[in-house]
């Protein structure tokens, strides 16, 4: 450990000699110099020299400012290929929700092939406790009428009860406003499924005649009766009954076949 500090200690005395030689010979006149001040800058400015390179190599300075600018093209190449990516993923997003909507028309028109029928979409819905009514982007010029059926790939939304030339607006059949005549699919007794208060996805049967055997999990759907609503759709499918003291007063909570808080796509009848 001496002996490296004294190399150490030699080593910086070596380097000082050389600074001062080096300052002499800066402010000295060249065509003045001695043959040995000649010699002595012949053998200092290879050290200078050598000096300057390592500390370049050492410290990097020589590849710096190209490797600044390198990383900012770079960057600047990262930026542009993010934003192209995320401009494909939005492109593919949107195909994929067309896709949806176009597989969900396709299975409506091949489940509903005796009916002609025009798709639509719903583009506002007033759900609340009193009024459960949707809008659709078809109308008077796409051939659309009051009194006209509208279902989904499930079963029965509604019917429509207004038309502009671009839209039509159409009563669901949760409104409290609506009665729809249906059949159990077992038993084939009629009943009256009308909308509640309650909420969006349940309809309270009534009218069972006191010798029907509802059965819960038992599969509702129009019987055609009332001009309304062509027979066969289905409508949902029973909850739990409802026993009271009078068999007559007896009723059936039905759970909708639809989700109307994520109904998107619809199909209009036009043939009934």
């Amino acid at each position: 450990m001496y002996k490296d500090k004294k190399s150490g200690a030699f080593g910086i005395f070596i380097t000082v000699v050389i600074l001062i030689i080096l300052v002499l010979l800066t402010n000295t006149d060249n065509s003045n110099l001695s043959a040995f001040e000649n010699a002595a800058s012949n053998l200092v400015t290879p050290i200078q020299n050598g000096l300057t390179y390592l500390k370049n190599k050492v410290s990097g300075n020589n590849d710096f400012t190209t490797n600044i600018n390198n990383l900012q093209a770079e960057n600047e190449e990262l930026k542009k290929r993010n934003s192209e990516l995320e401009q494909d993923l939005r492109e593919l997003e949107t195909i994929k929700t067309e896709n949806t909507t176009l597989k969900e028309y396709l299975n409506l028109t091949e489940k509903y092939g005796d009916y002609t029928t025009v798709p639509a979409d719903v583009i506002n819905r007033d759900i609340s406790n009193y009024s459960k009514i949707i809008i659709i982007n078809i109308g008077s010029d796409n051939g659309i009428a009051e009194g006209m059926t509208v279902i989904a790939d499930q079963g029965l939304v509604g019917h429509v009860i207004s038309v502009t030339n671009s839209t039509a607006k159409v009563q669901t059949i949760v409104d409290s406003a609506s009665s729809v005549s249906s059949l159990m699919s077992t038993t084939r007794d009629s009943i009256v499924c009308k909308g509640t208060l309650d909420d969006i996805s349940t309809l309270k049967a009534m009218y069972i005649p006191t010798e029907a055997q509802i059965i819960q999990g038992d599969s509702i759907e129009t019987s055609g009766i009332g001009g309304i609503y062509p027979k066969g759709i289905h409508i949902g499918t029973v909850s739990r009954v409802v026993n009271t003291d009078n068999s007559i007063d007896r009723y059936a909570i039905i759970n909708t076949a639809v989700d109307f808080g994520k109904l998107e796509t619809v199909l209009v009848i036009t043939n009934q």
